[in-house]
């Protein structure tokens, strides 16, 4: 299979489940929703050595709970209690500290939930306030169909709105595309095409630094102690000491890592992001399994890019 030139592996990504949270940051302009939202899914890269993968998610919504610009964000961790551990700490420090922030649930009506205001309340110092909106208010707003509570506390330039509690679900984490190409600059182009194709996705995130993966890793490692190590079949620098993945004139590699909601979101940002990095300059699109190790959610990339254009 060719797109565009670019021969596409019949291989398969290996993802794996997690725990989600899905959040608006609001803010009394774009800027500084994004700048909030970028705060809070800092150095939340990979489960492996951060406390949770997360990232912002586009396109913007068109509406918010509080009538003003936002940015949705998508927090992944182990367990539900981490998830919880992670998103009040970076609530916390990150949007309630943001000028003119609030910060409210996204996900709508879930089975499971955690705690946000309800903890981040106590900031207050016995001076917040809380109040119920009606459910069908609720509803309008935001989608939700429960009650919802918010927390208002009190800070230097007003207050700080937050969702009493915020909803979970299960999510995938690992989607993945793998672009090889002939030099560094055509497969950093090409990785840069996929990260604009597949922020015009809903429902997924790319947690890595601009949405791309220089330091694509394998399970395992000859030292005990770590978990993963160096992809190294797909280093360049090292085909002539170890079984190589590479043909001959591929000189680069990069990842696009890809979280989302749901399996068939984090298909479509696949075939989005591999569609988008075919081209002139670029040898293969490729994916990374551990032959069933990591996830039990598997992606193909030939049946996921037939039929899309």
């Amino acid at each position: 299979m060719r797109i565009q030139g670019t021969f596409i592996e019949d291989t398969y990504a290996e993802a794996f489940s997690l725990r989600a949270a899905r959040l608006v940051v609001t803010a009394d302009s774009p800027a500084w929703a994004q700048t909030a939202a970028l705060s809070m899914t800092g150095f939340a890269t990979s489960i492996i050595a951060s406390g949770c993968e997360a990232g912002m998610e586009g396109p913007a919504p068109e509406t918010t709970p509080d009538g003003r610009p936002g940015v949705r964000v998508i927090l992944l961790a182990r367990s539900a209690a981490e998830l919880q551990d992670q998103v009040v700490r970076r609530v916390g420090q990150c949007v309630m500290t943001a000028a003119g922030a609030s910060c409210f649930d996204a996900l709508g009506a879930t089975d499971e939930s955690i705690r946000l205001g309800s903890l981040l309340r106590f900031f207050g110092d016995g001076q917040q306030t809380s109040k119920r909106i009606d459910p069908a208010l609720a509803a309008a707003a935001a989608g939700q169909v429960r009650a919802r509570r918010l927390w208002r506390i009190p800070v230097m330039d007003g207050e700080f709105v937050v969702d009493d509690r915020c909803g979970i679900r299960k999510a995938v984490a690992g989607g993945n595309v793998l672009i090889l190409g002939r030099s560094a600059e055509v497969t950093l182009a090409a990785a840069e095409r996929a990260v604009a194709a597949i922020r015009r996705q809903p429902e997924v995130v790319l947690p890595f630094p601009g949405g791309i993966v220089r330091s694509g890793s394998k399970v395992g490692s000859k030292y005990r102690k770590l978990v993963a190590s160096t992809n190294s079949p797909y280093c360049p620098t090292l085909r002539v000491v170890v079984e190589t993945a590479l043909p001959e004139e591929v000189e680069s590699v990069l990842e696009i890592v890809i979280d989302g909601l749901s399996v068939d979101a984090v298909g479509a940002a696949m075939a989005a992001g591999a569609r988008a990095a075919c081209g002139p300059g670029i040898v293969r699109i490729g994916a990374g399994n551990y032959g069933g190790r990591l996830g039990k959610h598997l992606f193909h990339l030939r049946p996921l890019l037939e039929g899309t254009r």
